[in-house]
Parts: structure tokens; C-alpha cells; sequence
């Protein structure tokens, strides 16, 4: 779980303000666990990497939320 939440954090950018980190962990958080479970204890790149893989395949919110970061 640990892992999963340093990979939200990554897709966030804002790893100093727990306050941003929120909206990205609901965005993204689901998809993360549906699309990329396997990869969850690999690394942030590696989560990330699965999530803009699955970009087509990723909730509404979770696309807004990579696009708002540059992913």
C-alpha cells in the first residue's frame, strides 16, 4: 500500500503538500489498482509508465489529472 501511495504521490507532483496529494490518490487511485496492480511495488515510473499506457482505458478524472501534470 505504500508503494501505491508514493506512485499516486509521483503522478501528483506535490509530494511537500498532502493537501494536493488527495484529488490525484481519487483520480488515479482506482485505475492504479485496476490497470497496474502488478506493477504497484515496482517503482513510481513504472506505475506511471502502466498508467499513460492504459490512457485510453483510465477514468475521466485520472486522464485530467496526468494532463494537469504534464503526463
Amino acid at each position: 500500500m505504500t508503494r501505491f501511495l508514493l506512485a499516486i504521490s509521483f503522478v501528483l507532483m506535490a509530494a511537500s503538500a498532502s493537501a494536493q496529494q488527495r484529488p490525484g490518490q481519487d483520480a488515479c487511485g482506482r485505475d492504479a489498482s485496476r490497470f497496474c496492480r502488478a506493477y504497484l511495488d515496482q517503482g513510481d515510473q513504472v506505475v506511471l509508465a502502466c498508467l499513460q499506457q492504459n490512457r485510453g482505458r483510465l477514468s475521466k478524472a485520472c486522464q485530467a489529472t496526468l494532463a494537469a501534470h504534464g503526463r
